[in-house]
């Protein structure tokens, strides 16, 4: 790829190899290192030392005790959306997804309510999204000093990010209280060698990070899952018996994850054939040897999800839509093959994977026990792969109440 040598690997000995026992031979690749323009020296864009002190801080955060308490805030969203819909109404369930999301990131991270914010934040992500491109081109790093269209686009999403951020924390630090959440304890954070706070910029750059990577991921995820059951008559069916049978019309708590799963096994499915993190790059620092070929220093490592979520030599019929699949191989033991990786591996494996299982899951049940979703006749199907696997047409799609 122009001077920089490029390597795809779609096999699970590489990607162990690369992501988990030679791990600290390589670091995060342009894509990441170019997004510090948006996210900063945060947790996905951190290396070394800074970003080992920075997870060990942030970790407590999503212990599972804390996610149970998230719990019940992720099903009071999803209630009242499911509330808000009309029988027979059409809606952009791609954007549905995104608001619902984002709310409960907002509440359940930074105890903060962004419902007048949603749709400036909705479209800045859009447009965050869509020039992703431009960072990575050669040269970007100059482009973007220039007052070109794509660079105004560009300042204006992160303006409206940034705004956001920081209103948040300076509405915190004025108040000096302390709700037990994410940006408590970014604010209340010491620096192990000199005991110093983390500047307004330090606590903007984890909690951005946290704030989109929480929503942007799950609400991809949960897209995709409803245009699949769209597709699949026979599994929707399926996913509703076992709604009735353990919800019994009442709402899903935390405890009802045991014994939810079949639901499991369709979110799990549908993040096989639609990772929402859809490929992993890493930039060799130091010579290599993979797989009988030589890395040089400086080159280019890609390991795709995608790929792998779709190779017949690790899975059977792997463009169909099959939960079932599940019950004969737990979730656990296809990500420790190294088959089965939407969250990535390793060190830098998503910190807010059980977050994401919780969430994806109660948000489903609360959903499809009360609404089946159609796709609209008209609507165009496409994949986006930009920074995370969105639908190129969006997703339009009808409720029907069960």
């Amino acid at each position: 790829m122009g001077p920089q040598q490029c390597f795809s690997i779609a096999h699970p000995d590489l990607i162990r190899d690369v992501l988990v026992v030679n791990a600290h031979k390589f670091e995060k690749g342009r894509a990441l290192q170019r997004a510090k323009v948006l996210l900063g020296d945060g947790l996905l864009t951190s290396e070394g030392k800074h970003h080992l002190r920075q997870r060990r801080m942030i970790q407590p955060a999503f212990h599972r005790n804390r996610i149970a308490e998230y719990s019940r805030s992720m099903v009071e969203h999803a209630e009242r959306m499911a509330e808000s819909w009309s029988d027979g109404d059409t809606m952009d369930i791609d954007q549905e997804m995104m608001r619902l999301t984002l709310r409960i990131v907002a509440e359940t991270l930074f105890s903060a309510n962004v419902d007048d914010s949603a749709d400036d934040v909705g479209k800045a992500m859009t447009t965050v999204t869509e020039l992703f491109n431009f960072l990575l081109l050669p040269f970007s790093e100059w482009l973007q000093k220039l007052p070109i269209p794509h660079t105004r686009r560009f300042n204006k999403a992160r303006d409206t990010f940034n705004s956001i951020m920081f209103r948040m924390i300076a509405e915190r630090r004025r108040s000096n209280e302390d709700k037990g959440d994410l940006l408590s304890m970014l604010l209340s954070a010491r620096d192990e060698v000199d005991a110093s706070l983390m500047t307004d910029k330090q606590v903007r750059d984890e909690a951005l990070t946290l704030f989109l990577a929480g929503h942007e991921t799950t609400a991809n995820a949960l897209i995709w899952t409803w245009y699949l059951l769209s597709q699949n008559a026979q599994v929707e069916s399926k996913l509703h018996s076992e709604l009735n049978d353990v919800l019994q019309g009442r709402s899903p708590t935390i405890d009802d994850l045991a014994n939810l799963r079949y639901t499991e096994s369709v979110l799990a499915e549908s993040m096989r054939l639609f990772p929402p993190a859809w490929t992993v790059g890493r930039l060799a620092i130091e010579d290599h040897e993979l797989g009988g070929y030589r890395i040089p220093r400086g080159s280019l490592v890609l390991a795709s999800q995608f790929v792998v979520h779709h190779d017949s030599r690790f899975w059977e019929r792997p463009e169909e839509f099959i939960p079932e699949r599940w019950e004969t191989q737990s979730i656990k033991e296809a990500g420790q093959r190294f088959v089965y990786f939407p969250f990535g591996a390793g060190v830098r494996r998503c910190i807010g994977e059980g977050f994401a299982w919780t969430e994806g899951v109660l948000l489903l049940a609360a959903l499809a026990q009360r609404w089946e979703l159609r796709l609209d006749p008209t609507q165009k199907i496409g994949l986006n792969p930009m920074i995370t696997l969105r639908p190129k047409y969006g997703m339009r799609m009808s409720a029907h109440a069960r």
